[in-house]
């Protein structure tokens, strides 16, 4: 009876929360055959009834700390809501059992054997705890007879933790006179004889004889013993605690032994099971998180960014990973505000269905930026604390250069940002430093292996390659592949011939082909050109170089096009860091480091999680450039956040500088290879940026704005449209809703605020809302997070701009002409070659990465508006192909930025007293 209501409450369950199963793991040590058989029944009620059962095994080698690491996991696993320790621990180290029992989750031990439950039952806390199952199953069998308990004399033989003292107190508390007896007793058949109600749990072979019995009794037996019978198979068989024939004739009511107790048992765990997962229910909607977040106290005038900050303190990381579904094994904690997330998530929540995609990007903005940072952090603070959505923001890790020269920090700002900022713009969890290293182990390892060649010969060479090593030569796997890629397929070192030799130990590399640069996280105009190779020990090899900052490094962008361990792997020894004489692309796993690289990168593929100012999660991870890389977050920041946020959840990322460059690149290189697709664009545009596209005066950086831009100015603003009309173009081309967010200054009027709203409409977008979030906070963008969501379940018919097969100059020609709005296209002397070699490598099928300049349509930084009939000049063509793509220059760009006259370091200082940071932005 128990396991058919109990079915047809889990069928309930499952009709009202779709997917939903109430959730048991039963954790056992050892491989006792005693435990397997109850494990066994355990599981098949479990599949009967319709609970997901899962039986977690450790090896009899288990320590005490293994088994609390898991307990542990499984306290913190939401899809649990009930577990057990099976026991006894067959476990070769000393267990404190007590101690293991205790670490389980009170409000998932089912078996009602923590502390807690036993103190909430000895105080009659009943409706708050859970009962051990035994004694939850007597006190089932006891009311099925009818026979009311309040009032009778119930007497209990035993007083273990597990039986005999819960029953005690569970009858005390259904209002029986209750007396219980032990080994101590010496009038035992004398208090057996009173009992209206006898529950016997001593563990001695029919101890409680018939005559014993008061006429009428109830009487539950919960003994299993074993005693000799010669009749049986097995030289045995199994008796209770009571002499079950002379006593079945005294009682009114008696439990058989076995098939008794014992189903009634496993029956009581599965409905501790179910009543865990609807107190469950009753707690948190299924996919729903249960989330504490962060009231702003909003101040005008605005204060500072780093005001802001500091002002508010940040939920114990910990807690916001546990919020959004994190076990504490899938984290790795970096302090109070911050910590690592472990790719093994994913592998847990494979089957869990993908939430809503959204990319925030921008128009051709200002020098000064339109607010994409803000608006991302704005939107996920409306829809997470204002409309209760699970909500995921993934933005890029800014670099440290910036921070300490024009720019400052860059975690959105107002009352919409990543907190504490200082943590965000400094080092964070040191992932741009791993990055640094991997570079610079390149570097040293391309300029040394040039050396060594230039200065041994083919037997030298191979003899420290492949030393000798207790008379044995033996190859590394690495060493093995390039042998493979030469076409030599031997695995003996003794075997090479002596061409073979030379063709192994030779890269040849042509110094004037190296694309590899050295790399440093802070701006310094002077590491643009430098000469290497001085001293007198390098014998007179120098050549010219350069240092770039790090996150223009090609390892940033494979970090960020990742989607794993093995695939970072593969992608790092993909990279190409020059050409050999014969015109081969030389590889980092051809230099032999694509072992070593990932070791330095093994943590900085995990993603690192944060929080807003309000308490919506964030996944800050990977920072590549936006021009001579795609300038996205993290791949594998994106699908984890999509797979925790769930099927109704969002997942807002930022795309870098305007739509034509970042969205473009998203779409075209990052959903190609991650497989994810998009469901809503958000386009941010602003009066003051409109105006300039229209004609308004330029924009400086640290200069007043001119009058224009603090006036109102229907006419000027209408001409700037032009580009919000062209960007939204340049978003439906790939067949995705828009949605225009108005970042509103205090300057705009609200007929210019109705004017972009109303044009941005007549363009084609899904729909336009004015935003001031970032004076209000996740307040200030709840209108746009409502049009979001609408426009989320508009139909988006995703497709990419161009299939990778076409010639790259095709490839290039369509986002020229359909994106930017050029006429055609030109390729310098310089790209034609780069185009014939690239293709001739095999690199020609790579998607396309343009490096053009951020503040127009065109190549021409001063042409503003929605310029056309243009030829766009394509000055050199180069390859990243680890990270997989293939990125023409248009005009120049540094990849490594200097410091101004009046760096933004000048401001920045540090509390010696409090260790508060200020001028940070």
């Amino acid at each position: 009876q128990v396991r058919e209501r109990l079915k047809q409450q889990v069928v309930e369950m499952k009709e009202k929360f779709p997917g939903f199963r109430p959730g048991l793991a039963i954790l056992q040590v050892g491989n006792r055959d005693d435990s397997n058989l109850y494990i066994n029944m355990k599981l098949k009620a479990a599949a009967e009834i319709g609970i997901s059962a899962n039986h977690i095994k450790l090896p009899n080698t288990a320590t005490e700390a293994d088994v609390l690491k898991c307990i542990a996991s499984l306290n913190g696993d939401p899809a649990v809501h009930g577990f057990i320790v099976q026991l006894p621990l067959d476990s070769d180290k000393p267990i404190n059992t007590e101690k293991i029992t205790n670490a389980v989750a009170p409000e998932k031990d089912v078996d009602g054997l923590s502390s807690i439950n036993a103190g909430k039952l000895s105080r009659g806390d009943l409706g708050d705890c859970f009962i051990p199952c035994t004694p939850k199953g007597c006190m089932e069998l006891i009311k099925q007879t009818g026979v009311q308990v309040a009032g009778k004399r119930a007497v209990v033989v035993g007083r273990s933790k597990i039986v005999g003292a819960p029953m005690h107190d569970l009858l005390l508390w259904n209002h029986a006179t209750v007396t219980t007896c032990h080994s101590k007793t010496s009038t035992l058949a004398e208090e057996v004889g009173k009992a209206d109600i006898l529950v016997v749990a001593a563990g001695k072979a029919e101890m409680v004889k018939g005559e014993w019995i008061k006429p009428g009794a109830i009487v539950i037996d919960c003994g299993i013993n074993h005693v000799p019978d010669s009749t049986k198979a097995s030289g045995k068989r199994v008796v209770g605690d009571v002499a079950y024939n002379t006593a079945k004739e005294k009682a009114s009511y008696i439990t058989p032994v076995p098939g008794g107790v014992g189903p009634m048992t496993v029956a009581m765990l599965m409905q501790s099971t179910v009543e865990s997962a609807q107190r469950f229910l009753e707690k948190f909607q299924p996919g729903k998180w249960n989330i504490q977040y962060n009231q702003l106290t909003l101040k005008v005038p605005v204060p500072s960014d780093i005001e802001i900050s500091q002002s508010c303190i940040p939920k114990p990381i910990d807690q916001v990973a546990r919020e959004v579904g994190l076990l504490p094994d899938e984290v790795e904690l970096y302090g109070q505000t911050k910590a690592k997330v472990h790719l093994s998530v994913l592998k847990r929540l494979k089957n869990q269905p993908d939430g809503k995609y959204v990319v925030v990007t921008g128009i051709t903005p200002t020098p000064l930026g339109e607010g994409k940072s803000t608006t991302t952090v704005g939107l996920v603070q409306a829809l997470g604390a204002h409309l209760h959505q699970n909500v995921f923001a993934c933005v890029r890790q800014p670099s440290q250069g910036p921070t300490f020269g024009i720019k400052g920090g860059a975690a959105g700002g107002g009352y919409c940002q990543v907190i504490p900022m200082e943590e965000f713009n400094l080092h964070l969890t040191g992932d741009i430093h791993a990055i640094t290293a991997a570079n610079n182990l390149v570097a040293a390892a391309i300029d040394a292996r040039i050396f060594h060649e230039l200065t041994q010969t083919d037997q030298a060479l191979y003899s420290r390659l492949v030393p000798s090593v207790n008379g044995v030569r033996k190859f590394s796997d690495i060493q093995i592949r390039r042998l493979q890629k030469l076409g030599i397929n031997k695995t003996d070192p003794m075997a090479l011939t002596k061409e073979e030799i030379s063709l192994f130990v030779r890269l040849d590399i042509d110094p004037g082909t190296i694309t590899w640069q050295r790399v440093l996280d802070t701006n310094d105009r002077f590491l643009r050109k430098i000469t290497i190779g001085q001293s007198p020990t390098e014998k007179g090899f120098s050549r010219t170089a350069q240092f770039d900052i790090t996150v223009s490094s090609e390892i940033m962008a494979v970090l960020a096009l990742s989607d794993g361990l093995e695939d970072m792997k593969k992608r790092l020894g993909r990279m190409v860091v020059a050409s050999s004489k014969r015109g081969e692309p030389v590889t980092a796993d051809d230099l032999g480091v694509t072992g070593a690289l990932a070791v330095l990168m093994k943590d900085a593929v995990k993603p690192n999680l944060m929080q807003t100012l309000e308490g919506t999660p964030v996944f800050v991870h990977a920072g590549p450039f936006a021009n001579i890389a795609h300038g996205n977050s993290s791949v594998l920041a994106d699908k984890i956040a999509l797979k925790l946020v769930g099927k109704e959840g969002f997942v807002v990322t930022e795309a870098g500088f305007g739509a034509d460059i970042g969205m473009e690149k998203f779409f075209n290189i990052k959903c190609r290879y991650s497989g994810l697709r998009p469901h809503v664009v958000v386009l941010v545009a602003t009066v003051r940026a409109l105006k300039m596209h229209g004609g308004g005066p330029a924009v400086t950086a640290g200069v007043p704005l001119p009058k224009e831009y603090m006036e109102e100015n229907l006419q000027l603003l209408a001409k700037g449209c032009s580009n919000l009309n062209k960007q939204i173009q340049n978003a439906r081309l790939f067949g995705v809703p828009v949605v225009v967010a108005v970042n509103a200054f205090k300057t705009d009027t609200k007929a210019e605020l109705a004017l972009v709203v109303q044009l941005a409409k007549e363009a084609g977008a899904f729909d336009a809302v004015e935003c001031t979030h970032w004076a209000e906070g996740g307040k200030g963008a709840i209108v746009l997070a409502q049009a979001v969501q609408r426009a989320s379940q508009a139909p988006s018919n995703f497709r990419f701009l161009y299939n990778v097969e076409l010639p790259v100059i095709d490839k290039i020609r369509l986002i020229a002409q359909q994106v930017y709005g050029a006429s055609d296209i030109e390729l310098l002397p310089e790209a034609r070659e780069k185009v014939a070699l690239y293709t001739k490598q095999g690199f020609g099928n790579l998607p396309i990465c343009m490096a053009k300049t951020h503040l127009s349509l065109s190549h021409d930084p001063e042409q503003k508006g929605a310029p056309t009939g243009f030829i766009l000049p394509i000055r050199d063509i180069r390859a990243s192909v680890g990270a997989g793509f293939l990125y023409p220059l248009v005009g120049t760009m540094s990849t490594m930025p200097g410091l101004p006259t009046r760096p933004c370091f000048y401001d920045i200082d540090l509390d010696p007293v409090s260790g508060e940071v200020s001028g940070l932005f």
